[in-house]
Formats: structure tokens, sequence, C-alpha cells
């Protein structure tokens, strides 16, 4: 009996410490440390982002549209007008708009060459990635789909293994360098807008990109055809450029930025209608420029 009321007399007591530690005698709660309670009171930090929206150095590889083909002079680089690393105060390349006139001559390198495919791209990464530059810009695949005959395209399988060897070839010598991949131009829009031109018509006779520009007056199914199986590989290219790209932490696709623009025959060389004329390539650096310093990567758009 004694210890029975023991029992009773311990709950009795718990039961009324219970009661008025719920009630107004808070210190009864059990108090967290000072450092424990800072610490969730505090805010969290946010990391820091891989992507640095003011590089300080800029190597652009890629093709023809890089170096400036046929936008000064006819059947010449003019690289000075590139929308990725030129001079040109008209065109206002990225890496002018990124890094300023006193720097862009010495923080800026151009290692396109004219009339490259993607097969080519892993040398180029290699020799950018030497430099060890900060953001490297990606422009290529329009040769992969601009051949004698669309038979000759690129195959898609091969154009995705040459891009993530690209990819790979760069990380090996820059690891942390940003990566912006331009999407491939649409070049069904750039047959839209050059066949009713006479001179874009004779020029486009020596043989430009005929897997798509031949015959451009050319209006029957099996010309459509062609035109169109072009079209879409190039989408297709564009797809795995998206997809290898996301891969990346480092990389950033423009969202089917250059392939969504709507361009007209201002934009495009007067010698060739086919390579971008100085207002091309403006308008070219103009999107890049959005893209590298947007806040968020571009939402997927077409062509992607």
């Amino acid at each position: 009996m004694r210890g029975s009321r023991r029992f009773r007399t311990t709950v009795a007591a718990a039961g009324a410490v219970a009661l008025l530690c719920a009630g107004v005698l808070t210190g009864c709660e059990t108090a967290e440390p000072a450092a424990e309670a800072a610490r969730k009171m505090a805010p969290t930090p946010r990391p820091t982002p891989l992507w640095d929206r003011t590089p300080a150095s800029v190597a652009a590889v890629g093709d023809s549209i890089t170096r400036a083909f046929d936008a000064c002079t006819v059947l010449a680089d003019c690289p000075e007008a590139s929308w990725a690393t030129g001079t040109d105060t008209g065109v206002n390349s990225l890496a002018l708009r990124l890094l300023g006139p006193e720097r862009v001559g010495e923080r800026s390198w151009n290692l396109a060459r004219t009339g490259a495919r993607m097969a080519e791209l892993p040398q180029q990464m290699a020799r950018a990635g030497a430099r060890r530059p900060e953001l490297v810009t990606v422009m290529m695949g329009a040769n992969d789909a601009c051949r004698d005959r669309a038979e000759l395209m690129t195959p898609v399988a091969e154009f995705r293994a040459d891009f993530e060897a690209s990819l790979a070839s760069l990380r090996a010598a820059a690891p942390k360098a940003q990566v912006y991949v331009s999407s491939v131009p649409d070049l069904k829009r750039l047959w839209a807008q050059g066949k009713g031109s006479p001179m874009g018509r004779q020029v486009w006779k020596l043989g430009i990109c005929a897997s798509m520009l031949a015959d451009a007056e050319d209006l029957s199914a099996p010309a459509e055809r062609r035109r169109t199986a072009v079209r879409d590989r190039v989408v297709a290219y564009n797809e795995v450029l998206a997809e290898v790209c996301a891969k990346d932490e480092r990389c950033r696709y423009d969202g089917g930025a250059v392939f969504g623009f709507r361009f007209d025959g201002g934009q495009l060389s007067p010698w060739d209608w086919f390579h971008p004329s100085r207002n091309g390539q403006a308008r070219l650096a103009e999107l890049a420029h959005r893209q590298v310093t947007a806040s968020e990567p571009p939402a997927k758009g077409s062509g992607s």
C-alpha cells in the first residue's frame, strides 16, 4: 500500500508540473542551445550560382558564320565583324559587350574555321581550352546539313558523338569554362527569304548549300520533301545540342533563339545571300548577349 501511495503522489506531481508548464510557466520548456536556435532563425544561404554573367575572357569556335565570311568583302573572312569576338563597334559583338574595347583584343580569340563541320569541333575545343577562357561560344552544324545532296548530311548519331567529344575535350583543359551554345539557323527560312532574289538564285547555283538551296524556284513535291528533310535534320541537330549541353552544369543552350530568329534579306550577305551580313552579325550578337547575361537559362524553343 505504501508503494501505491508513492506512485499516486508521483503521478499527481508530474501532472501538476505539466499543467503549470502548459499555462504560464513557459520556462519549464526545454531550452535550445543558443547557437542551434540562431541557426534555425537565420535565412538559408543561397548557393553561389555556377553561371557567371560577366566572364572576363571569350573564345569562339565554329564555322564561317563565326568567322563573318562574306560580311565585309566577297569570298573572305571578316573576323572583326564576328558576332562572337569582333571589334567592329557597328556589330557590337558579344565579346565587345562583355569585355569592353580596351580588353576585347587581348581577352578574346576567334578559333572558328570557314567550312568546318561538327567533326572538327573537338580539335577547336582543345585549342580553346588551352587559352583557359571563362566563356566559350559554339555555333556549329550548318555545314553538316548544307551538303551537295541531302543524303550526305551528317547522321544525327555522329553529330551527337562529336559534340559530346567536344565538351569532353574542353573539360580536360578548362573544367570551369562556361559554354554558350547557339542553335543551328533555320536553313529553310534562308531559302524562303532568298528565293525571290534573282541575284540570290544565281549565286546559289554555284553550289552553296545545295541540299537546301539547289533549284530554288522548284516547288514540286520532291523538292519540298528534300527541303523539309534538311530542315528536320537541323531540328534534330538542335535537339542534340540542347540535350548534351543540359548534362553539363556550365553549359547554356540558347533555347532555339537563333533557329527561331525571323531574319530577312537585310541580315543576309549581299554577295551570297547565305551568310549573315554585318547587320545579321549584329543581331546574332544581341541574341547571344541576351542569353549569356540572363539570370536563368532560356526555355526550350522551336528547333531545339
